[in-house]
């Protein structure tokens, strides 16, 4: 298969060659990047006049890597690091939130085509979502809970449909590894309707033993509009995922053979002897009413349902987690708007209500044997927001908000009698916000942003690994103060996006993960945590007359200052410790060049510096240089038909890396080692957009 993709790859280059057809510059992504709008807090809004510290990834502009993963896409964004520690295994970092994430993504709010993504219990799964399962993705960072409810690490927000009416694509990869993925997305629309159905099917055998990965995902998404003013969406998310985990390694371990699973150790079986894997079922189904009720009001209406199924042989035992769950967001709005001025008031509340149950078993040889814990948990959430937009001479942009959140959790453990229930309420605690934006010209514009973030546990934090209830776990709280600059340059053909910001988020009662001799997870509050930080972003957009069509630039810089503040474990002082698993300094940068004749390339560097790997700063991850490449070539056969084929490759310096660390772990097992240099190549048919 791979050396039949090489073929078509080396026919098609002799083909290019001869190729003297002009193709059509592709001015929907200069319109797109140039008049970024930002939907989240209800403003909708062009990104120099938004109140928030916001990056948009756009699917189009997120097509330079091998698509197994959304890593490459989020880690150009500054402020934002995801880790993968193997293939389908997600982290994410939004402003050192990976700090209580030994796997999964958590104290990130997450919606998909605005229904949550996040389940009651706090956690997201992520690695449900495949690459053409959205056309555009913002990216908040810092505390969103004024509007989305519980949370200090951030918020994703996902939108699938696109103004593209008619489009059919069939995509084909293969690559290193094993790697292979197939992309099948069909978009129809008329004047009052649009529907998008995707398929993906994604699987890898993995850099490392025991850490194969099959992912296939389907979705159904559709727009219609019932009147002039009302409309009507559905959605459904069906993924089946099944991925291997080959466990942290020691440093030795590491040394000697990166490419190995975790061995057998202290009386506990290898990774592969456990047969150690993920087995995830998602489905996610909802629907949602548009209504503007006037010129005045309107109202905007989620209800959803969704189901994760999982099973999970480890080295520790085998786990099985069955989660329903069921949630409403309704948001009512009025609206003045007056040459220059405008004002706006939202308010509403987003319930969420799950009921879970968690079974462990001993694990033999990846099969449950006897049951040592069977707990129901019934976790329900709400939160009530209000908020109010003022605009004045178009110059000052105003938003104040506020939220009250509630969250009550019950543990019911159905294996020992007489059957008890634990019960813990995060209740009522307020989340102000307020941003200040003043327009200085069209050029320039400052912000300043204060707010409140509040976080309760998530399930996985309260019923951890060692499988005992954390009732006394408290909620993190804090304030963060922010403040941006933002320059827009239109340049004949072009423009130049420069945005920096600097935030101080000072976070009380911080949830850390620890380990013990086992390996097992649980959790602390390590009192608090001083977090500073600066982000800086810029992007380039360049359009020409000649050979070249245009070039594309984007650039970010993260500098953290993370410390605890007082925080003393035992007898240890961790007092103004650096934070671990967040680097102290990080750099991307991705350049793409196209050329009229339909050839492009791509080139991305990303570096990271020194991580700490545990509370005391005794141990750490090296710094590391990634460098990939991609080289492409684009045509249309006849009218109808677009042909597309490429070939890349990631980590071309051939870097030794762990790419998510698990931290704080007492043996020392941190590294998941990351592919070293791999490669990659494809092609698509698809139809024009229409």
């Amino acid at each position: 298969m791979k050396k039949g993709c090489i073929v078509i790859l080396m026919m098609v280059c002799c083909w290019s060659a001869k190729a003297q057809e002009r193709v059509a510059a592709d001015t929907a992504r200069v319109d797109t990047l140039a008049q970024v709008i930002v939907t989240g807090f209800e403003q909708n809004r062009n990104r120099m006049v938004s109140g928030t510290s916001v990056n948009v990834q756009y699917h189009n502009d997120a097509d330079f890597n091998n698509k197994v993963s959304l890593v490459h896409a989020f880690n150009t964004a500054a402020g934002v690091r995801m880790e993968e520690r193997s293939p389908g295994s997600y982290r994410l970092n939004i402003r050192g939130s990976t700090l209580r994430s030994p796997f999964g993504v958590r104290n990130v709010k997450v919606y998909w085509n605005d229904i949550p993504l996040t389940d009651p219990g706090g956690n997201t799964y992520l690695n449900q979502l495949a690459f053409n399962n959205f056309s555009s993705i913002e990216i908040h960072k810092g505390p969103a809970a004024s509007l989305y409810g519980a949370g200090t690490g951030g918020l994703l927000l996902i939108q699938t449909l696109d103004n593209n009416r008619r489009h059919m694509t069939v995509e084909y990869m293969a690559g290193s590894y094993g790697l292979q993925n197939i992309f099948a997305t069909a978009r129809t629309g008329q004047s009052n309707s649009r529907g998008l159905i995707t398929f993906a099917h994604n699987q890898h055998d993995g850099y490392r033993n025991q850490s194969a990965m099959r992912r296939n995902n389907f979705s159904w998404s559709s727009s219609f509009k019932v009147s002039p003013r009302q409309e009507l969406r559905a959605n459904v998310l069906f993924t089946d995922l099944f991925y291997q985990t080959p466990g942290g390694l020691t440093k030795a371990e590491f040394d000697v053979n990166p490419r190995a699973a975790r061995p057998a150790a202290g009386g506990f079986p290898s990774a592969e002897q456990a047969r150690a894997a993920i087995y995830q079922k998602n489905l996610l189904a909802g629907v949602q009413h548009r209504y503007q009720l006037d010129t005045h009001w309107f109202n905007n209406t989620s209800v959803y349902v969704a189901y994760a199924e999982i099973k999970n042989p480890a080295i520790r035992n085998y786990e099985r987690r069955s989660e329903p769950h069921a949630g409403a967001r309704s948001v009512f709005g009025w609206q003045q708007k007056n040459p220059g001025n405008e004002i706006k008031l939202v308010a509403g509340a987003e319930l969420q209500y799950g009921f879970f149950n968690t079974s462990v078993f001993n694990n033999r040889q990846g099969n449950p044997d006897t049951l040592q814990t069977d707990d129901d948990i019934r976790y329900n959430t709400y939160v009530i927001f209000t908020q109010a937009d003022l605009v004045f001479d178009n110059k000052w942009f105003i938003t104040a908000g506020t939220s009250v959140n509630r969250t009550k959790v019950e543990f019911t453990r159905l294996n020992k009698y007489p059957v008890t229930t634990q019960e813990k309420t995060y209740g009522r605690e307020w989340a102000p916000r307020i941003s200040v934006l003043r327009k200085l010209s069209e050029a320039f514009s400052v912000l300043g942003i204060v707010s409140k973030g509040f976080s309760p546990p998530s399930m996985a934090e309260l019923l951890p690994s060692t499988g005992v209830i954390s009732t006394h776990l408290e909620a993190e709280r804090g304030w963060n103060y922010e403040a941006i600059v933002r320059h827009n340059t239109n340049l004949p053909n072009g423009f130049l996006h420069v945005d920096v910001s600097a935030y101080y988020f000072s976070l009380k009662n911080t949830l850390v993960v620890r380990k013990d001799a086992s390996g097992a997870d649980f959790f602390i509050n390590a009192g608090d945590t001083k977090q500073k930080g600066i982000e800086a972003s810029l992007t380039f957009l360049k359009n020409f007359d000649g050979f070249l069509d245009n070039i594309y630039m984007e650039a970010g810089y993260t500098y953290s200052h993370f410390r605890y503040g007082s925080f003393v474990k035992d007898t240890i002082d961790f007092s103004g410790k650096t934070l671990p698993s967040v680097p102290g300094n990080i750099f991307s940068v991705l350049m793409d060049f196209r050329a009229n004749n339909g050839l492009y390339t791509y080139a991305s560097y990303y570096y990271a510096s020194r991580i700490f790997l545990n509370d005391a700063n005794t141990a750490s991850a090296k710094p590391y240089h990634l460098l990939g490449w991609r080289l492409g070539w684009q045509r249309s056969l006849g009218r109808w038909v677009k042909f597309s084929i490429y070939a890349g490759a990631d980590n071309l310096l051939d870097q030794v890396y762990s790419l998510g660390n698990d931290i704080n772990d007492p043996r020392g097992r941190y590294y998941n080692t990351a592919p070293r240099r791999n490669y990659y190549a494809g092609i698509a048919l698809s139809t024009p957009g229409k």
